[in-house]
């Protein structure tokens, strides 16, 4: 088999691989290793590499099979572990020169499961400042490009994860997502994200840990595997007052599913949103797939009112508890965008945070009786395909000027903000070949009915093996 051939199989596939000792964990990750080596410094995407220690950690995952120890159900699989995320004696930056040297004493509690579910850490990926953004650069590691285009942006903030997956870098990795730092990037880059119900995957250590809007879940390059990976990361904790009592093992089942008859809202444009032509064409081009499985598309859109509103003030709320105290003294040496939403969230007043979470509790009733008569809701990801590697942000979609950073990214922060799963998953390619995903979301807290949607639409399509030429050998 080849190096190719072997780091591009599922992620499922190299378990079995391992559990049944046709390939051992020591040679997987040499050839992961040997992709790094090779594609890495054409794309950017691991920032910090530990080599010694993952071969280490693979030899000791042999060790433990030769004994006869039972297996968790990642086991020898590598995995670098996004640059927000606390990794105990591994760098750990967020993107911001203001943490170049950090170096954390404790895990989060999303890197011990992993390690425990038999994932073996080799580094951290890369990530716009503090993930603010869904395009991923930093002062500290530089710009992550998209494989497919290496004039192009992965989008963000989870990009160099995703990156990772698309060029065979990695067979799983983990993300996070508020206004759609999970979905961009698997949208960008021709992979899968999926951002979980809040609560789904616990986050600590976690300064507001009643957040309902970030989450921790699954990237990878098959539903599948990110049901996998899923499985690893979910599960209540009692760090965390908002997780969600299902065992983790509850994604482990068939994702197979008959569809005939299932009434599914086809919302292009997500209920106007200027969309560009590309991605319009995309979407129309994956219609017949989901008719194919015998769902009922009809044009159906929940009522967004309010949305922008309510995301755009939580969001400022949450800049100002996380990041605050870090202005005074750093401002000049945070990106802009980062000030401008800090400095957002000092302007907030008691009722302006009142009259949010009203017209949010508002909105969450509106999407609830939108989905007593569909089971799922199908719209882009984002409104436009990959952009410039030198543009920070978009600043007009169909000559719409879009005034914030983060406005051209409604398409996903609208979902966010209902708490409703969502997932990316590969629909396509523009004329020029650049990626663009669909998104599926589903009912309050239905995830696995929309891994499984999402499942049956990959497999009727396969769009998700078309590999990035960068990756070839």
């Amino acid at each position: 088999m080849s190096l190719s051939d072997l780091v591009f199989l599922p992620a499922t596939e190299q378990a079995r691989l391992i559990r049944e000792k046709q390939v051992s964990c020591l040679e997987l990750m040499q050839a992961h290793l040997a992709q790094i080596a090779r594609v890495n410094p054409r794309v950017n995407a691991i920032v910090t590499l530990l080599p010694e220690r993952a071969l280490e950690g693979a030899k000791a995952a042999d060790a433990a099979l030769a004994r006869g120890e039972p297996l968790g159900p990642l086991h020898g699989l590598p995995i670098a572990h996004k640059d927000m995320v606390e990794t105990a004696g591994i760098r750990t930056t967020y993107g911001s020169p203001i943490y170049a040297d950090n170096v954390p004493t404790q895990d989060a509690l999303i890197v011990e499961r992993l390690r425990a579910a038999g994932a073996i850490t080799i580094g951290k990926t890369n990530v716009p400042e503090f993930a603010a953004g869904s395009q991923t650069f930093n002062p500290v590691f530089g710009a992550t490009v998209n494989p497919y285009d290496s004039t192009k942006t992965c989008g963000g903030s989870s990009g160099g994860a995703a990156v990772s997956l698309a060029t065979g870098m990695l067979p799983i990795a983990d993300g996070g997502d508020l206004g759609g730092s999970l979905r961009n990037p698997g949208n960008f880059n021709n992979v899968v994200g999926f951002r979980p119900s809040p609560g789904r995957v616990p986050i600590w250590p976690n300064p507001l840990a009643w957040d309902p809007f970030v989450v921790q879940g699954p990237l990878a390059r098959t539903v599948a595997d990110v049901a996998l990976l899923l499985s690893a990361m979910a599960g209540p904790d009692a760090r965390s007052p908002v997780a969600i009592r299902e065992p983790g093992e509850a994604f482990r089942r068939p994702l197979e599913r008959d569809f005939r008859g299932v009434r599914v809202a086809w919302a292009p444009d997500l209920g106007g949103l200027p969309v560009d032509s590309r991605v319009t064409a995309v979407l129309e081009g994956a219609r017949p797939a989901f008719e194919a499985l015998g769902c009922t598309l009809e044009p159906a859109c929940p009522d967004f009112t309010d949305a922008d509103e309510v995301f755009q003030v939580w969001r400022a709320f949450w800049f100002v508890a996380m990041l605050g105290e870090l202005l005074p003294q750093h401002r000049d040496r945070m990106k802009d965008t980062v000030v401008w939403n800090i400095e957002e969230g000092l302007k907030l007043s008691g009722p302006a945070l009142a009259r949010a979470e009203l017209k949010h509790t508002a909105l969450f009733q509106r999407l609830d009786t939108f989905f007593e008569r569909y089971d799922y809701l199908l719209c882009p990801v984002n409104q436009v395909p990959p952009f410039s590697i030198e543009t920070p942000w978009v600043r007009e979609i169909n000559g719409v000027t879009m005034d914030t950073y983060i406005d051209w990214m409604r398409s996903a922060y609208w979902i966010s903000i209902t708490g409703h799963p969502a997932i990316s998953v590969p629909a396509g390619f523009t004329d020029d070949g650049l990626p663009v995903g669909i998104q599926i979301v589903g009912r309050h807290q239905a995830d696995f009915a929309v891994l499984q949607l999402a499942h049956a639409f990959e497999q009727a399509t396969q769009v998700g093996r078309r590999r990035p030429p960068v990756a070839e050998g």
